[in-house]
């Protein structure tokens, strides 16, 4: 059977176990509108967007992934709890040095619901571990929100706190601003030199951009509160290397956050949220003592992550992309509510890897 048939074959066949498990089937168009989505995948995927102008639509790109689009066609008929499946081709740009497809099928599951945020993410993570069941792979967890309650649990400016959260999926930058804040990185000569201007913005004089001078003087002035905030303190600092640094299977993770909160109070209610989401596996059946959890993993994930966060992978196999990723999303739901909301989770298999490991590609 040629290539494209087995993988067509097999995401039916994916599909078809996820409406057994009350999903109904989603259907979203290949073009999605640019400019009212694109903000919402992040930094990486922006790069890697096929986008292109319609007169009449304006910008459109080409679906890079099923998640934002099904929120957004959820979220326009209200906020009540559902549970969907799709499958279809996603689009995006790969690096020139990469053998990895621009196109690829994803078939995902997707579930809106209040009750049980815990058990909901157990039946999803679930439901991904059974089907992978055949295959050789080693699944990875992390939890987004950790990390977002230990930022605004801080002592330390909003302005601060909205920068380092804005930047948690950018390690590099986010390391960048800790150490700035903390003291342990001058402000550079040339941002100095801009703050210690004391003569107003000129008038009269054309400006370059898109910025006004009234902009750029609020820019500046805001810059200066930053320079005179006291910094982060060093416990803090090596408070959140240590959340970010535990590396341990579930159950041990949970004893080593546990142990952190009581130092950062700010993460204990996130911390009984993963004792809550364990003991939902657990009561599936799931080993929950052979998962793995990492603090610092979901940073390079999509950015509407806000939560729970995991992957299946095939070890020894560099070659192969994840065979299956997901996550919590609930504050992409009120992005795209309108007013509405509800706790959401979900995850996609690509089933030409699945194929791969299963000797088939």
């Amino acid at each position: 059977m040629p290539q494209k048939a087995l993988i067509r074959a097999r995401a039916a066949e994916l599909r078809a176990t996820f409406e057994a498990a009350g999903a109904t089937v989603a259907e979203t168009p290949l073009l999605q509108p640019a400019e009212v989505l694109l903000d919402l995948y992040g930094e990486d995927i922006r790069a890697r967007a096929y986008v292109t102008s319609d007169s009449l639509l304006g910008e459109q790109m080409l679906r890079p992934d099923f998640t934002v689009p099904v929120v957004q066609m959820h979220m326009q008929h209200g906020a009540e709890p559902a549970r969907y499946t799709y499958a279809g081709e996603v689009f995006r740009r790969q690096d020139a040095d990469t053998s990895r497809a621009n196109e690829y099928t994803q078939v995902g599951y997707e579930v809106f619901d209040r009750d049980n945020p815990a058990a909901a993410d157990a039946e999803v993570f679930g439901l991904i571990h059974v089907a992978l069941a055949d295959v050789d792979v080693r699944a990875s967890t992390g939890d987004i929100g950790l990390l977002m309650a230990a930022v605004q649990g801080l002592e330390t400016t909003d302005r601060r706190k909205e920068a380092l959260k804005r930047h948690i999926w950018r390690p590099r930058r986010f390391r960048a601003l800790l150490d700035r804040y903390s003291g342990r990185m001058t402000v550079p000569q040339s941002r100095q030199a801009l703050l210690d201007m004391d003569a107003p913005l000129q008038t009269g004089v054309p400006f370059i951009g898109l910025r006004s001078p009234d902009e750029i003087s609020e820019r500046i002035e805001a810059l200066r509160e930053d320079v005179n905030a006291a910094p982060i303190s060093s416990v803090q600092v090596e408070l959140l290397d240590a959340l970010l640094d535990v590396r341990e299977t579930l159950p041990f993770a949970l004893e080593r956050l546990r142990d952190i909160a009581v130092d950062m109070p700010a993460i204990t209610h996130a911390v009984f949220s993963l004792r809550e989401r364990i003991d939902a596996m657990d009561a599936k059946g799931i080993d929950v003592g052979a998962i793995e959890f990492e603090g610092s993993y979901g940073r390079t994930n999509m950015e509407y992550y806000d939560g729970f966060v995991f992957e299946f992978h095939a070890e020894g196999r560099a070659d192969l992309p994840a065979v299956a990723t997901g996550g919590r999303y609930d504050a992409l739901t009120r992005v795209l509510g309108g007013g509405n909301e509800i706790p959401a989770v979900g995850a996609v298999i690509r089933p030409e890897v699945l194929l791969a490991l299963e000797g088939q590609a």
